[in-house]
């Protein structure tokens, strides 16, 4: 079993940064590759980004790119998503989620393990 647990969420203007972390415990985190999705209201959860058990090679999705950075510390047992330039749409809830697949996978039904959510809200 792996435990993540979110943080760092939080209401933010437009233009605005935050950083969400997501600290793991139960299993070697280094053997997991880590995601970020996100839900808003009435929507699906859909992908934000990934990241290899490595750190090396990340993926994220198109309406994100440029604007959003998946990391990982690996000594830590944390993954990391920073938020820069924030926009209204960017409102959500947002999930961490683990992988025991060897390649990163954008889809949310290949992760095994997933975190709590912590809510972003982006004023305009």
């Amino acid at each position: 079993q792996v435990q993540l647990v979110e943080s760092g969420g939080g209401l933010v203007q437009a233009g605005g940064s935050l950083r969400l972390s997501c600290a793991a415990s139960g299993r070697t985190f280094s053997n997991y590759c880590m995601g970020w999705f996100r839900q808003a209201p009435g929507k699906e959860r859909e992908f934000v980004a990934t990241i290899s058990r490595d750190g090396h090679v990340s993926t994220s999705a198109d309406s994100v790119k440029g604007r959003l950075t998946i990391s990982r510390d690996n000594a830590k047992n944390t993954v990391y998503l920073q938020m820069n330039s924030l926009k209204p749409e960017d409102t959500a809830v947002y999930y961490c989620a683990a992988t025991s697949r060897y390649y990163t996978t954008l889809s949310k039904l290949n992760y095994d393990y997933w975190g709590q959510g912590t809510q972003v809200t982006v004023s305009s």
